[in-house]
């Protein structure tokens, strides 16, 4: 493995939906997720995170779907997170740790080395066989729509039925629930101190970039309508410590509505201006 980031960073990223729902609350018969106070969409991080994991595990998978090593996916459909914790004590040749035991350093280690969401993201690795607990490098607040959105319930009709005793009925009715258009903004923090510990390194973090890039592109869906990354903002610090507040960087980023009275309906309804004027120690890349 290559050695950890010895730098800070922090990031914006900028996604739309067009006719589509990002993230579905299923509080709220799987609407679009709202800031009831003001009407802003919410997508939440573990939704983005899931993105970002199932591009990795599409990417870093070969012919057979077998993880490349060092690759693989700790949190995804139909795994059992105990039995992972028991093959890593397996793998080190000592006996499991309970829940109530310390867990051993040298399974953690392998967990981090193994598992490209474990040392990116962290993990909670104590219940059960206990593996210890991981706090990540990488984190992401949640995605907040630059203006409030509008959910909408479609009708939508089905020619086939589903049971013999439907048969009569014909058609039946369904409902689909959608934005017809939102720009999302979400910002996020890569720490070099956590990569430390977890050995989050250089080439992990192009792999991030690269997912945050690219994965709606492989997440498409009739629920989901068209989510796109339009815009990939990333602050370097020349330090692993950084050199200003997370927060007067994230204020470099703009996004201006200039569609006047009309309800936002693409891209190019908004303008983003980013202003160069930072700290000294602070690069600014665009990664899309």
């Amino acid at each position: 493995m290559s050695e950890p980031i010895k730098n800070r960073y922090e990031f914006v990223l900028l996604f739309d939906v067009e006719n589509g729902n990002p993230n579905g609350d299923p509080d709220m018969g799987n609407m679009p997720r709202i800031d009831p106070q003001t009407g802003h969409g919410i997508v939440t991080d573990v939704c983005l995170k899931r993105k970002v994991r199932d591009y990795i595990d599409l990417v870093k998978s070969d012919d057979s779907g077998r993880n490349v090593p060092g690759y693989n996916i700790y949190v995804k459909s139909g795994v059992v997170l105990n039995d992972l914790h028991a093959m890593a004590y397996k793998s080190i040749n000592r006996p499991p740790k309970g829940k109530k035991e310390l867990a051993d350093p040298a399974a953690t280690q392998f967990m981090c080395e193994n598992f490209y969401d474990i040392r990116t993201f962290g993990a909670v690795m104590s219940t059960g066989v206990n593996c210890g607990q991981v706090r990540g490098p990488v984190q992401l607040n949640f995605s907040r729509s630059i203006d409030p959105i509008f959910q909408q319930e479609v009708t939508i009709t089905r020619l086939a039925v589903t049971t013999e005793g439907d048969r009569e009925k014909g058609r039946t009715m369904g409902k689909k629930q959608i934005v017809p258009y939102a720009l999302y903004r979400t910002e996020g923090y890569v720490s070099a101190h956590l990569a430390q510990k977890t050995g989050f390194s250089d080439d992990d973090l192009e792999l991030f970039w690269e997912s945050l890039v690219n994965m709606f592109e492989h997440d498409h869906s009739a629920s989901r309508g068209k989510l796109s990354a339009r815009k990939l903002i990333v602050f370097k610090h020349d330090t692993a410590l950084g050199c200003c507040q997370s927060h007067l960087l994230f204020d470099k980023v703009r996004v201006e509505r200039i569609s006047g009275d009309l309800p936002p309906r693409s891209f190019g309804d908004y303008r983003v201006t980013v202003d160069r004027d930072v700290p000294a120690g602070v690069e600014i890349i665009e990664k899309l």
